[in-house]
């Protein structure tokens, strides 16, 4: 029999995780202290699952969702599990006093993963007496969805544990890549947080709306990306690659990050004026409309790009 897999919190991340899990045939314990957050999460996964089904992106939802056991006990969750998807709140004194918990519950050789979008593994796993099997699987919302999943060991984790994760994560429908090194924001956040830099600079000094902003990349350059990353798309840019591609370009780009200040312009005044163009295209009260807009879009793509493979 496979070993189950433990989600702990229940939340937006956390039944991701649940379903991503559920979906391809594991055991899953979805623990929560919060028996209004099981109970949340509990009608949120059914309509998710539905979705899918309904995107035929999964056959069966009752058959999945019967994979899922809603705990409010973390003994009785971590119970003989062999991982744990940790997807606590991003607070790093929580984080350590919860794995210290967990330590004490699990078996030796038990994987501890965390979803964290920007907490080293280091800094919630030193104190511990087994920090060797504790690391980052940082996923993107929602990784049912989203496949990719960041893995990010700590100087002390184990290859063992590095490859027993990235190995399981592929087997259940994901795509995990390795960071190498412990870095803030880790590699996505980084690449989001560099274009996200550069859009509020773009906006503070009137070059351009918010709504227009967001045609340049969803009409631009998001669709490129949506099926090959900013270095492939730049070797095929250019007659000769990616160094005739630098070779034409680099001087360009060059100029344009040394015109760039040294920090970024979150000012809430500006954020206020992007809300103001944000609201006038989406209502507040349309947000989680919106949301469900974003997944069955999502959906629609995924099943496209299936058919491209």
């Amino acid at each position: 029999m496979t070993p189950h897999i433990a989600v702990v919190g229940a939340g937006l991340i956390g039944r991701a995780w649940a379903i991503v899990f559920a979906r391809a045939g594991h055991a899953v314990r979805l623990y929560d202290p919060s028996q209004a957050a099981l109970e949340e999460a509990h009608s949120a996964i059914q309509q998710s699952l539905a979705d899918l089904v309904a995107a035929d992106l999964l056959t069966s939802a009752t058959e999945t969702f019967s994979c899922i056991q809603f705990n409010d006990c973390l003994t009785k969750a971590l119970e003989g599990t062999l991982y744990v998807q940790e997807c606590g709140p991003e607070q790093l004194d929580v984080k350590r006093d919860l794995y210290q918990q967990m330590e004490a519950l699990v078996a030796q050789e038990t994987i501890l993963a965390s979803s964290t979008s920007g907490i080293s593994a280091s800094h919630f796993s030193h104190h511990l007496s087994h920090p060797q099997r504790c690391l980052v699987a940082h996923p993107v919302n929602p990784p049912y969805l989203i496949p990719l999943v960041e893995v990010v060991p700590s100087p002390l984790t184990s290859e063992q544990v590095v490859e027993s994760t990235m190995r399981l994560l592929f087997e259940t429908g994901q795509q995990p890549v390795l960071v190498r090194k412990e870095v803030q924001g880790f590699v996505l956040n980084r690449l989001q947080g560099a274009l996200l830099n550069e859009a509020m600079r773009l906006l503070q000094d009137g070059v351009i709306s918010a709504e227009d902003l967001d045609k340049t990349v969803k009409h631009g350059l998001g669709l490129r990306w949506s099926f090959m990353g900013p270095l492939e798309t730049i070797d095929l840019n250019a007659p000769g690659g990616i160094c005739d591609y630098a070779k034409r370009y680099g001087p360009l780009y060059q100029d344009i990050d040394r015109q760039r200040s040294d920090t970024a312009p979150w000012h809430p005044e500006l954020l206020a004026t992007i809300e103001s163009e944000l609201r006038q295209q989406v209502a507040a009260s349309d947000l989680s409309p919106r949301q469900q807009w974003r997944d069955q879009s999502l959906m629609a793509l995924i099943s496209h790009q299936r058919t491209r493979h």
